[in-house]
Order: C-alpha cells, then sequence, then structure tokens
C-alpha cells in the first residue's frame, strides 16, 4: 500500500473500527498520518456484550505501522458516551478533524415480525449513533472552520432489502442526517458525505442464504474486502475533498460510484385539482410509467464486481 500521508496533522475518531471496515479506515487512517481513536465496545453483531479487545487490537496494529493511536470503548449510542469519544480524542491529541460514523448492529427480522426492541436497537446505534457523535464533534468543528464527516450508509436503505426494515429506516435517515449537517455547516467549513459499503465482513455475515441466488450473490460479496472502502473515506477525510459534501457515495469492489438524490421525476396537473376518481383514471396511468419496482440490491447491481 502505497503511503501519502494525505491525513498529516489530522485526528479521526472511527467508530466500530474493532472489526471489518471499521477497522480497515483507521489502519489506513493511521498509515496516512493521523492520529486515530479507535473506538469499539466489542459487542456482538446483534448489539450484545463487551470486550475491550477488538479496539485494543487495532490500536496496537496502528502502533506497531510507526503510528499513533487510543482506545474508545463508550457506546455511540448514548449522546454521553458520544461526548466521551470526542473527549477521547481532545485529551489524547488535543484536537479533532474528521469522524467516521461506521458503527452498527443487525436485528434482522421480517417487518410482520420485528418487535419494537428489534427496532429501538438497530435504529440507536446506526441513527442515533451518528447524530450523537456528529453532535459532540459538531462544536469543535464550528470553533476550528474545519472539519469532516464520512457516514456509513447501505443500499439496503437506497434501494431495499428483505426483512431490514429497522437497518433499512436508520440507513436512509443517515443519509437525511448527512445532507442537513452538510447544508447547516457549510459556512464553518465542515463537510459531510455518506458511503454505502459493499464488502464481506461480520455485518453482512448473517445474510440468509438459503436460495442458489442467494448463494451466487455471497459469493460475489465475499470478494469485496473491507479494505476496498478505506481509500475514499481518507480521501474524504482529507484536505483534498473540501469541495465535496452532501453526496451519497458508493465503494464495490474496484468501482466508486455516485449515487443520485430524490428529485421529480414526472408530473401531472389538472385545472381545478383532482378528484380521487380523476387520479385513479388519468394522473396514475401517467405517473406509473415512471414508477420504481420493489427492486432490492441485487436487482440494481446486476453485474459483477470489477
Amino acid at each position: 500500500m502505497s503511503v501519502s500521508h494525505m491525513l498529516d496533522g489530522k485526528v479521526v475518531v472511527v467508530t466500530g473500527a474493532g472489526g471489518g471496515i471499521g477497522r480497515d479506515i483507521a489502519l489506513m487512517a493511521g498509515a496516512n498520518g493521523a492520529r486515530v481513536v479507535v473506538n469499539d465496545i466489542g459487542a456482538g453483531l446483534d448489539g450484545s456484550g463487551q470486550d475491550d479487545g477488538p479496539a485494543a487490537r487495532v490500536v496496537a496494529e496502528i502502533k506497531a505501522a510507526g503510528g499513533e493511536a487510543v482506545a474508545s470503548l463508550d457506546s455511540v449510542a448514548d449522546a454521553k458516551g458520544a461526548q466521551r469519544i470526542v473527549q477521547t480524542a481532545l485529551d489524547a491529541f488535543g484536537r479533532l478533524d474528521g469522524v467516521v460514523n461506521n458503527a452498527g448492529i443487525l436485528r434482522d427480522t421480517f417487518f410482520h415480525k420485528m418487535t419494537e426492541e428489534e427496532w429501538d436497537r438497530v435504529v440507536k446505534v446506526h441513527l442515533y449513533g451518528s447524530f450523537h457523535v456528529s453532535r459532540a464533534a459538531a462544536p469543535v468543528f464550528k470553533q476550528q472552520q474545519s472539519g469532516s464527516l464520512v457516514h456509513m450508509t447501505s443500499t439496503s436503505g437506497l434501494i431495499g432489502n428483505l426483512a431490514q426494515a429497522n437497518y433499512s429506516a436508520a440507513k436512509l435517515g443517515i443519509v437525511g442526517l448527512s445532507k442537513s449537517i452538510a447544508l447547516d455547516m457549510q459556512r464553518f467549513g465542515v463537510r459531510s458525505n455518506c458511503i454505502a459499503p459493499f464488502a464481506w465482513s461480520r455485518m453482512i455475515s448473517s445474510i440468509k442464504v438459503d436460495s442458489p441466488e442467494q448463494e451466487a450473490r455471497v459469493a460475489r460479496l465475499q470478494q469485496m474486502t473491507p479494505a476496498k472502502i478505506a481509500p475514499l473515506a481518507v480521501y474524504l477525510l482529507s484536505e483534498r475533498a473540501t469541495s465535496v459534501s452532501g453526496q451519497i457515495f458508493c465503494v464495490r469492489n474496484n468501482e466508486i460510484l455516485l449515487f443520485n438524490q430524490p428529485r421529480p421525476v414526472r408530473s401531472v396537473q389538472r385545472e381545478g385539482g383532482w378528484t380521487p376518481e380523476q387520479i385513479a383514471e388519468h394522473a396514475m396511468p401517467v405517473l406509473s410509467a415512471s414508477f420504481h419496482g420493489l427492486d432490492v440490491s441485487s436487482d440494481v447491481f446486476t453485474w459483477d464486481p470489477a
């Protein structure tokens, strides 16, 4: 891996950095000169339990490669925990320049079976977690008139997926959060962007494989390692990306894609307004030509990863 030191002098927090995508982002940030706060509570895939080992191991890896890092074991799902994560960066390194909101859990189940607890736990970590850590960092960024936020979204939210109403809602909510941050804080030199990662990690190793099509999909996903996500995240944290904000990117093996954002695609109008009958007979037949189907990610990404 060539080292460009794009993050020399920067201090970066990476949440969920004890493994998978977060680990590779933390390692590459450290290799590019950043001092890194490795945040991970060491929970199971469903959010249960705690273990300080994963964060400590990544800190050791960064240090062994000549970088600087400290561990944080606080939960992003708690506002006070998020404040402590940011304070860890300030106490250890005296500043904070970037945040990667990567922490996540899964509680997959079909919607008609989903419990309130399964909904709450996933939304708390993904959506609330992204808000809590970003909000804790915001005053620091405002005061220094600079900062970069990188949020992990998902094609489960952008496109759709089965048995993930909690995860999909949280991940699409993160897109709205990111855009709002980008708008509200642009005058302070703060940027906010999203990445939808395709990568084989613990987060997606629980995908149900109950058909030949799913087996083929999983085989394709296994080609896409978490390390492929890290270069874009490091770039977005750097000064080279000062003109990039409010965008939604996707990384799929060696591909980097830019997603569109919701805009009107077709309209109908009628002088004097519409009755329900007129909508049924005239409006909907016109509009339905532009309807989206009930797609899932694999319906849209039909080609093999590059």
